[in-house]
């Protein structure tokens, strides 16, 4: 006959205690090996010669928010910027929304719960700033699923980065020294070859 836990040795409940505890820690792991194996291999797909700035590019980033953003080099800075800020999410959900779009349609499914389980559900690691309205409609698109279903959630967010961040941008530190680099620095490395995440990082001291 069962006698509870009470009859069991105290070790036998440490040690029940002890497993409760590292499988609640496995449950915790931040990400799967898998996952950052693959964030690891996008980032090197992203990797590209960067070339040198010179102040009449930067100056092309001020005609447009669009002119910016679709600039891969003028996106790095922007993002570099956002990230002084502690807003890089609306940025990251952009470009997400971005390689969605050209996700393989086998694979569409399983992608479009993972951008939307990572920024746009509510108390989302990440979670962008959209009003219930698109938020609702952005799930149900989920349910037909194609490349559209992110579009006007993505709309909203480059909206907001237009008429917010992107003002703050032209005005900030880093990208009046791209317009008017010293004469007598180097302009952050930017002779020389490397990849979009160096270079954001590099240009960091510059938002400050």
């Amino acid at each position: 006959m069962c006698k509870g836990l009470a009859a069991l040795p105290a070790t036998c409940l440490k040690s029940a205690k002890d497993i409760k505890h590292k499988i609640g820690f496995l449950l915790q792991k931040p990400e799967p090996v898998q996952e950052q194996k693959h964030a690891k291999e996008k980032e090197k797909e992203k990797a590209t010669a960067v070339k040198s700035i010179t102040p009449v590019d930067a100056e092309k980033w001020k005609t447009s928010f669009n002119t910016l953003i679709k600039n891969e080099v003028g996106r790095a800075a922007f993002t570099a910027f956002l990230k002084s800020e502690f807003s890089q999410e609306n940025i990251e959900f952009w470009e997400a929304c971005e390689d969605f779009k050209r996700t393989p349609a086998k694979q569409m499914e399983a992608k479009a719960k993972q951008v939307f389980d990572q920024y746009v559900s509510v108390d989302s690691p990440k979670e962008v700033n959209l009003d219930s309205a698109t938020r609702e409609e952005t799930r149900r698109n989920l349910e037909k699923c194609d490349a559209s279903c992110f579009d006007e959630a993505q709309n909203k967010i480059f909206t907001l980065m237009e008429n917010d961040s992107y003002r703050r941008f032209l005005r900030s530190k880093l990208y009046l020294d791209l317009c008017h680099p010293p004469s007598d620095e180097k302009r952050c490395g930017l002779e020389r070859k490397g990849n979009l995440s160096e270079f954001s990082q590099c240009l960091l001291p510059h938002c400050a």
